[in-house]
C-alpha cells in the first residue's frame, strides 16, 4: 500500500504517483488511467470498463459465430 499526498496543479489538485506505481501499472507521462467505483473505495486501473464489456459481448459473439465468420473470411 502507497499513501498519496494531494498537491495543487493550477487551479486543480492532482496526486502524484510514484515511480514504482507507475511500473506496476504499466503506465508513463500522457497516459489514461479510469477509476471505478468499488464497494471498498475507488480501483485505478488502465483499462477502460466501458470498452472491457463490449469486447466480452464481441467475444461471445465470435465463439458461437465462429464458424460463419471462418467462411465469411474466406
Amino acid at each position: 500500500m502507497s499513501a498519496l499526498k494531494l498537491t495543487q496543479i493550477g487551479n486543480s489538485v492532482g496526486v502524484i504517483l510514484p515511480k514504482e506505481l507507475l511500473a506496476r501499472l504499466g503506465v508513463t507521462k500522457g497516459d489514461t488511467l479510469y477509476t471505478i467505483d468499488a464497494p471498498d473505495g475507488i480501483k485505478l486501473t488502465v483499462s477502460d470498463p466501458d470498452f472491457e464489456a463490449q469486447m466480452e459481448v464481441a467475444r461471445g459473439m465470435m465463439k458461437k459465430w465462429r464458424n460463419v465468420l471462418r467462411e465469411l473470411a474466406k
